[in-house]
């Protein structure tokens, strides 16, 4: 600050038409803030709240400015991805256990899901969703929505969830969307079918150094009980993944199924 004072670098809110065409840079900035908290790239720790907490206290001012400029067509995405931090966010207590193990979405205790925020996001995707200009926030604001409204594990729709991978492909075809959209359909339709998708992704350049890639072939894998594959592909994610909590769990799995 210092510095830019010193430098003479005037400072000034900018005009409403020239907020709107900045937003898109500034969504995605604050997501990728609230995914460094989310699951910390590299250290001890699984996550660290405090940089959730704060793209969500940024995202909720953009929202207030965007609503009080009336920026109507950028304005719902805003919504989507503040929806999408909060509804993500909600899962903070359960993802790990009293001994600072990594917990698998579906063996997540529920009732330790944060429940005024799941309805907050989910009241502010409908918001989003009345809009009627959907974006890529608001299609993975919806597949949290569906998570987070499942009693238990065995009632997430799958189905709907795959289907809104499908959707958000179109709109942002990314080889990590694909690769999620594998993973739903392996849930929704069986393992053989996930495992399909994965192989038509081995040969994307992006996946090949992505830890997140192996380890869910691997789980796929070890689902269909293809166990020394399994093996070889928990092996490459140990070997990418450089977060502790993460790679205790992967080690965990992979001693289970090579005993």
């Amino acid at each position: 600050m210092k510095s830019i004072l010193d430098a003479g670098i005037p400072y000034e809110v900018p005009s409403p038409t020239v907020i709107g065409p900045r937003v898109d840079t500034v969504l995605a900035v604050l997501y990728l803030i609230f995914n460094a908290g989310y699951t910390a790239p590299v250290g001890e720790q699984l996550m660290r709240a405090d940089l959730c907490s704060e793209a969500i206290r940024l995202a909720r001012l953009l929202l207030a400015l965007l609503e009080r400029e009336k920026l109507d067509d950028v304005t719902g995405e805003a919504q989507g991805l503040l929806a999408l931090m909060l509804l993500t966010h909600a899962r903070r207590g359960a993802r790990v256990d009293e001994g600072g193990a990594l917990v698998r979405l579906e063996d997540q205790d529920r009732a330790r899901w944060e429940q005024h925020e799941i309805a907050e996001g989910v009241a502010l995707l409908e918001a989003a969703l009345a809009r009627r200009k959907p974006g890529p926030y608001q299609a993975q604001a919806a597949i949290s929505a569906l998570h987070a409204q499942a009693l238990q594990a065995e009632d997430t729709d799958w189905a709907q969830i795959a289907a809104l991978y499908r959707g958000l492909y179109t709109m942002l075809p990314t080889p990590v969307i694909a690769l999620n959209q594998a993973v739903a359909v392996a849930m929704a339709e069986g393992v053989q079918a996930g495992l399909a998708m994965f192989d038509r992704l081995a040969a994307e350049p992006q996946l090949s150094d992505y830890y997140l890639y192996h380890a869910a072939r691997a789980d796929l894998l070890r689902r269909a009980e293809q166990l020394d594959t399994a093996a070889a592909f928990y092996r490459r994610a140990l070997a990418l993944c450089q977060n502790a909590t993460e790679r205790a769990f992967l080690q965990r799995q992979l001693e289970r199924i090579e005993a």
